[in-house]
């Protein structure tokens, strides 16, 4: 891999909009509506019931990759992949230590 793979890689900084229960999917998840600022809002889904109530998730800046295709994951189209770190069973967002611009890149 090189660093021309890496930069393929369109990550972006969102601010959670919307958390849902996911009742379809196969493994506990939320389904989330993202704000991109200029890249305009998606939609995801996410297995982070976990670790993250609806509730603290609201409002929350998230990395997550633009570019990726849509999935769709039972009756959902993904739209983005949010980024987090693995421990175990439980993921772990990545954010933004202090509050940046919806769209904003990551290098």
């Amino acid at each position: 891999m090189s660093f021309e793979d890496f930069t393929k890689v369109d990550l972006r900084v969102g601010t959670i909009l919307e958390v849902r229960d996911f009742p379809k999917a196969h493994q506990p998840a939320y389904q989330l509506t993202i704000d991109f600022g200029p890249f305009g809002i998606k939609k995801t889904s996410a297995q982070i019931t976990s670790r993250y109530r609806k509730e603290e998730l609201l409002h929350k800046q998230i990395v997550a990759v633009l570019n990726f295709p849509k999935k769709q994951i039972a009756n959902f189209i993904s739209e983005c992949l949010v980024l987090g770190a693995v421990e175990g069973k439980d993921v772990i967002l990545l954010s933004p230590e202090l509050p940046v611009k919806n769209g904003t890149s990551i290098t």
